[in-house]
């Protein structure tokens, strides 16, 4: 049987002292504080306080996927540049790309506007998250960051001996910076900004964001992990600007959205030079990227065309499928990124099941007790096809 706990009945009972409620006094915290949550079969929360996921244990047996929307996934690329500089360099994979990485420090370095020593390259934004937190809290302290988000930095940092503090979302899924600015404490190492926020597709308004990171980061380093923020359009700004006021930031980039390349695996950070140090002391970032990712990597940064498409398809089929869920009685939340989330009308492992059995592949979320699907954004026909096997469901 299930069960559940009122965020404000749990500060008041022994649950506070359980290892895995550490987080509870910070729930308290943000638009969601009246709300109960369930506690799975041991007595424990789990993904997060406000989400959890639905997984399927078994996949139907369908002949063949035809929608891969689960993975917020470029169903575009590589773009066509990248892929012939990939297969032209794999007569050079038998030698270290020492040199060819260089060149692809230098180009980004120009593009963030920093030297060269402001860049950590790695296989992917996701190894750097966990690197970070690797060397950040080997000895302890605690993490700040919304709730629910993009969880890579903040697992590792709590298997390595962290503690969480979970700050709910407001009511439109923005992150509550006063609150999260609130709950930053001694111990705190870092506190971490998916901006857009994964999984649910939200921004902060650049000014709000830059006035919080300026301030805070004069107390702690905050880390702003911008993985969507190129396909986003409207009030956007990256905070990398803040370096140049020396400000303890590190901004995540991604080649694995805009670029099309998830499984080439590239990705950097931008940060301070003495931050960059503590962690190049237990790793080399870039050793760790395969030749052919390098030159990859260099060809796509180049494509501004490919980029450009990128953007403008992912938002005209981001606009197809609003228009098709508010025609269904779906209220999505606006997304910022390749991904949009919305309320079902049925329990998550059963629409996973039945979305699976039409070869459509998807997420479910449970967020306050409420089934979500966060469907990412493929081409149009894809798009279509989601459309219409949701329309079967109905």
């Amino acid at each position: 049987m299930k069960t559940s706990f009122s965020r404000r009945n749990v500060l008041k009972s022994g649950l506070a002292a359980m290892g895995g409620m550490a987080l509870a006094p910070h729930i308290s915290l943000g638009a969601f504080s009246t709300s109960s949550f369930p506690l799975d079969s041991e007595n424990r929360l789990y993904y997060s306080p406000l989400l959890r996921e639905h997984y399927l244990d078994e996949r139907p047996d369908v002949p063949a996927m035809i929608a891969r929307l689960n993975a917020n996934e470029n169903p575009y690329g590589p773009p066509q540049s990248a892929r012939k500089a990939v297969a032209e360099s794999v007569s050079g994979g038998n030698r270290y790309s020492w040199k060819e990485l260089a060149s692809l420090v230098d180009m980004l370095a120009l593009k963030e506007g920093v030297t060269k020593d402001h860049i950590m390259m790695g296989p992917g934004s996701s190894d750097l998250l966990e690197k970070v937190a690797i060397v950040l809290f080997a000895k302890g302290g605690n993490i700040v960051s919304a709730d629910p988000t993009y969880m890579s930095l903040i697992r590792v940092a709590e298997a390595v001996g962290a503690t969480w503090k979970a700050v709910p979302c407001k009511s439109d899924w923005t992150h509550d910076l006063k609150a999260m600015e609130a709950a930053i404490d001694s111990n705190t190492k870092m506190v971490y900004i998916c901006n857009p926020n994964n999984p649910v597709g939200t921004i902060m308004a650049a000014n709000e964001l830059m006035d919080f990171c300026s301030r805070v980061s004069t107390k702690v380093p905050v880390f702003i992990d911008e993985a969507y923020l190129e396909l986003a359009e409207g009030d956007t700004a990256s905070m990398v600007s803040l370096l140049s006021q020396k400000k303890n930031v590190i901004i995540a980039r991604t080649f694995s959205k805009i670029m099309g390349m998830a499984g080439l695996r590239v990705g950097y950070a931008v940060a301070q030079p003495e931050f960059l140090s503590k962690i190049e002391k237990i790793t080399r970032g870039g050793m760790g990227i395969c030749h052919t990712s390098v030159l990859g990597a260099i060809a796509s940064l180049q494509d501004k065309e490919f980029q450009a498409m990128t953007k403008r398809l992912n938002t005209q089929c981001k606009n197809y499928l609003y228009k098709e869920l508010s025609a269904l009685g779906y209220s999505y939340i606006p997304s910022y990124t390749n991904f949009v989330i919305f309320p079902i009308k049925m329990d998550g492992k059963t629409f996973l099941s039945k979305m699976a059995s039409k070869g459509v592949m998807v997420r479910s979320f449970d967020m306050l007790n409420k089934p979500y699907c966060r469907v990412s954004i493929g081409t149009m026909a894809e798009m279509e096809y989601f459309v219409t096997s949701l329309k079967e469901l109905a």
